[in-house]
């Protein structure tokens, strides 16, 4: 690669082996990676000896650098001539601020690609045996952010019509306002009784999953101490985990048993 650009790569939500083969390329070729928090750390391990590594990451409530440093860091080192590696988990154009960065490098002249990754919307209920669609059960799935404070005036969810509309839910970015999040969606109509689940650390080797109907889903993540990252899924899908579909569960344990975990 010649010349200055920036390439904003989705990583994937967790599990390093999720990343594509596009994107594990660019990390490979890249003079300047710049990383978010969830990134694993076997994919810096593919970057080039003399690769300039920038961690980026953001925390609920504290931010490493913020995104307007994040934007110059972008423009700087494109505009050197360096290729860029913008990191990011899951897929950049989904809750990612993807589409905030490539406006920048747009406004700068500076080329970019998008390379597409895994979402943590699909890929993490997948890893916990949930299903987002099922013939029998669920036509559709409809993906919020949970980051919203839901009670303030100006929210862009309109819970009333995700309440409503059917299928299955997935909330990203949810925990902290999980319970705020849970009550405008049973006072819009959503089955109080509905199965929910909320899957901590998703595709890794860290992850745990809470099952609940979904009016106590909140009170039993809070009694397990669940912390973000985490993915909730509300909709009768959840209930398909407990059907033979809780593979990762298995791979988990068996590599546990293999080296003496358990």
């Amino acid at each position: 690669m010649s010349g200055g650009k920036v390439y904003l790569v989705g990583a994937g939500p967790g599990d390093a082996d999720l990343i594509t083969v596009k994107g594990l390329r660019l990390l490979q070729q890249a003079d300047v990676v710049i990383y978010d928090r969830l990134i694993s750390e076997a994919l810096l391990t593919e970057v080039q000896a003399d690769a300039e590594l920038i961690y980026a990451g953001k925390e609920p409530t504290r931010h490493r650098l913020s995104q307007d440093k994040i934007n110059e860091l972008l423009i700087t080192h494109a505009l050197a001539g360096k290729t860029v590696v913008r990191l990011k988990g899951g897929d950049p154009f989904v809750f990612g601020r993807g589409g905030e960065e490539a406006l920048v490098c747009y406004a700068a002249g500076v080329p970019f690609e998008i390379v597409p990754g895994v979402s943590s919307a699909f890929a993490v209920p997948a890893y916990a045996g949930i299903p987002l669609t099922h013939r029998h059960i669920s036509c559709s799935f409809t993906v919020i952010t949970g980051h919203e404070a839901p009670n303030k005036a100006l929210s862009q969810v309109q819970y009333e019509a995700v309440a409503q509309m059917g299928g299955t839910l997935v909330i990203l970015m949810g925990v902290k306002n999980l319970q705020g999040i849970v009550e405008r969606l049973i006072q819009a109509g959503l089955n109080p009784r509905t199965p929910a689940a909320i899957i901590e650390w998703g595709t890794t080797a860290q992850q745990r999953v809470i099952t609940a109907e979904v009016h106590k889903l909140p009170h039993q993540a809070q009694l397990a101490n669940i912390q973000p990252p985490a993915t909730t899924i509300i909709g009768e899908v959840v209930t398909l985990q407990d059907e033979g579909l809780r593979w990762f569960d298995e791979q988990l344990l068996s590599t546990l048993q293999q080296y003496g975990g358990v």
